[in-house]
């Protein structure tokens, strides 16, 4: 449940922007802030079938926009590998430091450090 959680707020965060304001409203009110159905329903006075509609039709909308653009899956593969790549780096820097300490493989180490970091802003 915890990962169906998260998927859905990545997909809220990628494509939340392309529901209609009601859509994200409900959305964010019962996915982030944790209200049920019912205290939205009162608030808005509307039923809680009501809610529950707007919320599943603003989950299926994203679902679709994911399955046509693939956006996050990339996001989340791209992060992997970049992770990967990091681990990769810091374990080059380690056999040369500890082998070798050769200076051109340090400087080498630090441009690909830079980038990676660059990546994260």
């Amino acid at each position: 449940m915890k990962d169906q959680a998260l998927h859905m707020t990545m997909l809220y965060d990628f494509y939340g922007d392309l529901l209609t304001e009601r859509q994200r409203e409900f959305y964010d009110l019962y996915h982030n802030e944790d209200l049920s159905l019912a205290e939205i329903a009162e608030n808005y006075g509307i039923t809680r079938q009501g809610v529950r509609d707007v919320i599943i039709r603003a989950e299926a909308i994203l679902n679709d926009f994911e399955e046509k653009t693939g956006i996050v899956a990339r996001f989340l593969k791209v992060r992997t590998t970049l992770e990967e790549v990091q681990s990769l780096v810091e374990a080059a820097e380690e056999r040369n430091m500890s082998r070798s300490r050769d200076s051109r493989l340090t400087e080498i180490h630090s441009e690909i450090t830079s980038l990676l970091a660059g990546l994260e802003d």
